[in-house]
């Protein structure tokens, strides 16, 4: 008998137990893709935001010399903003007495955490806006962000701007790119001024505790000076309003003697800025004459040589008088304006009251009709005139101290 072999036993599926999970229903979805990184964005440079950066506490008469000069300006912490292309922006650098330097926001990109810095900054189009064959520095500030250490911030700047222009980084650059990270969105932009626009190209020796060109153009302007009345200044130091004076009145560029970081960048058109820059002033009719006195001789020396580097010596008169000496000079009543000392600054207070005094007893008995306008840290000083002061101006930042303009009206 044949015997037939056995067919093998099938055997059955193992029960599922406790230990053993059930297979899920839902599939195991599939990693995503690499997402390329977003594009950093980049200013249209047809419409760019220009930021004039002002003396805080000047910021209202800034955006009012801005709207004269046929920009539309904004107000904002710091300054006032408006939209433009470059013309714009060398427009601004030349003609604007008020503002300390003109910044261009090129660009911004979120950036969460230093690594998307990094890919971030190297993608930026730095070669739309930067030469690679002039030196550039960088300056960061950070705030209500997650990434808060300025110094971190500028060594990825740097390192992408090394990597994706080739471009050199120096202390001493002619130009400076200024970066702010405030909630997470980095802001990028170019000082395109340089040096600190009160440096008009004019002034080589100052005295102590100067005025800055900027601040003197916005008082100026605070006291309704329209360039049409005479301007004495018997403190004159190194004849800075004066000369501000002269020059509003003569409608000269307060830009017209210097150079500016702009020069440097890609989109600079030397044939424009020359048009720009040689279109000739239209100077006011019968301008006025401006005045300035001191009773240091060396003041009168500066104020003399700055005023004939400017091209108004023809516009101002410079004297060695005291305060107490001053007489009002022949013609129509116009503005005082003086920079006194403050007591703060230079010496003891006290001797300072009686100097005030002084000088309100000199003006209110020879300058009937004429306007006063002091700037000073103390109400007491100002008050000490014996002068029918008018409320004060706003508190204004002048090297660690507050000042503020002080007024009348006509004597």
């Amino acid at each position: 008998m044949t015997t037939r072999p056995r067919s093998p036993r099938r055997q059955a599926a193992p029960r599922p137990s406790a230990q053993t999970p059930k297979p899920s229903a839902k599939a195991t979805p599939k990693p995503a893709p690499d997402r390329p990184e977003p594009a950093p964005l980049a200013a249209d440079q047809s419409r760019m935001e220009i930021f004039l950066v002002a003396t805080p506490g000047l910021e209202e008469p800034l955006a009012q010399e801005a709207r004269d000069r046929g920009f539309t300006p904004e107000i904002q912490p710091g300054g006032v903003t408006f939209t433009g292309s470059w013309p714009e922006v060398w427009r601004a650098n030349l003609e604007i007495r008020g503002a300390t330097r003109v910044l261009v926001r090129i660009g911004s990109f979120r950036a969460m955490h230093p690594a998307q810095l990094d890919k971030r900054a190297r993608r930026f189009p730095w070669a739309d806006f930067l030469r690679p064959d002039i030196p550039v520095r960088v300056e960061a500030t950070a705030r209500q962000s997650r990434i808060y250490h300025a110094g971190a911030i500028t060594q990825r700047i740097e390192t992408a701007l090394r990597e994706s222009l080739g471009a050199t980084i120096a202390d001493d650059a002619p130009v400076t790119i200024k970066v702010r990270i405030e909630d997470d969105l980095c802001t990028i932009s170019l000082d395109s001024s340089g040096e600190s626009l009160h440096k008009r190209g004019h002034k080589q020796a100052v005295g102590k505790a100067p005025m800055r060109e900027t601040m003197a153009a916005m008082f100026l302007r605070q006291c309704g000076y329209d360039g049409r009345e005479p301007v004495l200044d018997p403190m004159c130091g190194s004849g800075t309003f004066v000369i501000e004076a002269a020059e509003m009145a003569a409608n000269l560029r307060p830009g017209r003697l210097r150079s500016f970081a702009f020069e440097h960048f890609t989109s600079f058109d030397p044939q424009v800025w020359e048009k720009l820059r040689s279109a000739p002033a239209r100077p006011a009719p019968d301008a006025p004459r401006f005045y300035g006195s001191d009773r240091d001789p060396g003041a009168i020396r500066m104020s003399t040589e700055n005023a004939e580097r400017a091209g108004v010596s023809a516009l101002t008169e410079f004297r060695n008088l005291s305060i107490g000496d001053i007489e009002p000079p022949e013609g129509p009543p116009g503005l005082v304006i003086i920079n006194p000392p403050y007591g703060a600054r230079i010496g003891n207070k006290g001797p300072l009251f009686g100097l005030h005094a002084a000088m309100g007893e000199a003006l209110r008995s020879r300058f009937k009709g004429w306007r006063v306008a002091i700037v000073t840290t103390d109400a007491q000083l100002a008050r000490a005139t014996g002068l029918p002061l008018l409320e004060p101006g706003p508190f204004v930042a002048h090297g660690g101290l507050k000042i503020r303009l002080w007024q009348t009206g006509p004597l």
